[in-house]
């Protein structure tokens, strides 16, 4: 956080991610709008704004409704954990309920203000003693005035209000579209202090949630739009993907594949903080060097978590009992946890959350992901991206060995390693390939890039049986392997390209 941003004072919302994007949170004493369409979670913030500074943070607040009656948001936030009713009986929150159902106060009329409703605005701060207050919202006084001079008139002085009395506020108010006006009247925005779009883009067949900031008054915030999604028990959690830092640490120390050829072929192995990307078609053996990488760290007493999006938890272990590997027992033994799930089953934001908390919880030494590419058809290209950027970050800061695994879309050969292009994110990629040659099909593994590290740089030809991987001799006098067009070559040519560029393989 600046020196600025500290001298005018941010109040913690307490929602997970939005304060790092805020850079400490919300400018205190001061008003904010948030605005947005309909679905974009503007009631839902509101909320936990108010509660997360009750329960995380001793500080009462007050939820002014216009629109939803108390007992429906109570209702429909109870599903969340929280418990609206209870902070009322403790006396550490009030509903101020101007919602249509309960109009008595607020009527209708071109010469009406808000005199009344300010007045109970104010009992209710100073009854609870509020230090935050969410209005839900705006929109729904310019269906009780006709003149907008008169809107704009008592918008101004609500927020002169709100700030004579030291309370930090959230505003919210509607938009037509994601990408056009800010408000639907265009008047709420320059009355607050600051403002936040929340946005709900349906891209292609996919819905995805972003917040904003479009201004902070007199402090810093980071820009751009961050993913947020909505967690059970929890809440809005903001996913800050490029707030993040490049600065994990980084070690020197290697550990074990699973597999004594692959090790000597990556220079003694990965290194222990590292990301590995193993690139192939279908069946050339991607999972096998899951299962090794998974078990050499178990057996050792290393705890290991497998995230798995293909294969099923018995189809998992029955292969891996065929490689003479036994998940089952490793599993009872506490050193390895397994989760397979379709990724359809939540969003992109939403797995990323959950990954991070079942790391968080179990504290693994080696992570898996097999198979990173299945997750790409769940959410948007730029969405995949950042999810890949925010998972590789999350496992280097927290000093982990990461495998993921990307199947090729061709059978053989390929113009990329990965169709979304996240290759760049990885520090060792290891690629495994079909190879044709004369009638019958045959796999090769060669390491493309280990950051750091020496390594063999043959495309060697493996075989799979029960006992697992088995990687033998190079292909000699074979070219065009990668690009998926073997063809043998003479020996002599093969030496003239050996003198002409020395014999540097290793």
């Amino acid at each position: 956080m600046t020196e600025r941003a500290q001298e005018m004072g941010k109040l913690k919302t307490g929602i997970q991610g939005f304060d790092l994007i805020a850079e400490g949170g919300l400018p205190q004493g001061r008003t904010t709008l948030f605005t947005g369409t309909a679905g974009s979670c503007k009631t839902l913030f509101a909320c936990q704004f108010v509660v997360k500074g009750i329960a995380d943070y001793g500080e009462p607040g007050v939820l002014v409704t216009f629109e939803e009656a108390p007992e429906d948001i109570s209702r429909n936030v109870a599903s969340l954990g929280w418990d609206l009713r209870a902070y009322e009986r403790q006396g550490t929150f009030a509903f101020v309920d101007a919602s249509p159902q309960l109009t008595q106060d607020i009527q209708l009329g071109g010469a009406f203000d808000l005199g009344g409703f300010l007045a109970r605005v104010e009992n209710a701060i100073a009854r609870t003693g509020a230090k935050r207050v969410s209005i839900d919202s705006l929109g729904a006084l310019f269906t009780r005035f006709d003149d907008p001079r008169t809107i704009r008139n008592e918008l101004f002085r609500l927020h002169r209000v709100l700030k004579d009395m030291g309370v930090t506020a959230v505003l919210t108010a509607e938009r037509a579209d994601e990408y056009g006006q800010i408000t639907r009247y265009g008047i709420e925005e320059f009355v607050a202090d600051n403002v936040v779009i929340l946005r709900n883009n349906l891209e292609g067949e996919k819905r995805r949630r972003t917040a904003e900031i479009l201004k902070f008054r007199g402090t810093e915030h980071q820009k751009g739009e961050f993913p947020f999604s909505i967690i059970s028990g929890e809440g809005i959690v903001v996913v800050p993907i490029s707030a993040m830092e490049l600065r994990q640490r980084s070690s020197d120390e290697r550990i074990s594949s699973g597999n004594a050829a692959l090790d000597k072929m990556c220079g003694g192995g990965f290194f222990k903080d590292s990301v590995i990307l193993v690139s192939g078609a279908t069946g050339t053996g991607k999972t096998l060097m899951v299962t090794e990488f998974i078990s050499d760290g178990a057996s050792r007493g290393k705890p290991c978590v497998l995230f798995a999006f293909e294969e099923s938890r018995e189809q998992l272990f029955r292969n891996a009992r065929g490689w003479g590997h036994d998940f089952e027992a490793l599993e009872k033994e506490g050193k390895l946890k397994v989760v397979c799930e379709y990724p359809e089953v939540v969003g992109l934001e939403e797995r990323l959350i959950i990954m991070k908390d079942i790391m968080n919880t179990f504290q693994p030494s080696r992570v898996a992901v097999d198979s990173l590419s299945a997750l790409e058809r769940v959410g948007t290209r730029k969405g995949y991206r950042e999810f890949v950027i925010a998972l590789t970050s999350f496992i280097k800061h927290q000093e982990i060995t990461g495998l993921f695994t990307s199947t090729s879309p061709s059978l053989i050969g390929g113009a990329s390693v990965t169709e979304g292009h996240i290759s760049t994110l990885t520090d060792t990629i290891i690629l495994l390939r079909y190879v044709e040659l004369y009638g019958e099909m045959r796999r090769g593994i060669t390491t493309l890039k280990m950051r750091g590290s020496q390594h063999d740089k043959d495309i060697k030809e493996f075989l799979i049986d029960s006992q697992g991987m088995h990687v033998g001799e190079a292909f000699r006098n074979v070219v065009g392997i990668l690009a998926g067009n073997p063809s043998h070559t003479e020996h002599e040519e093969m030496e003239r390209f050996q003198n002409m560029f020395g014999d540097d393989r290793i």
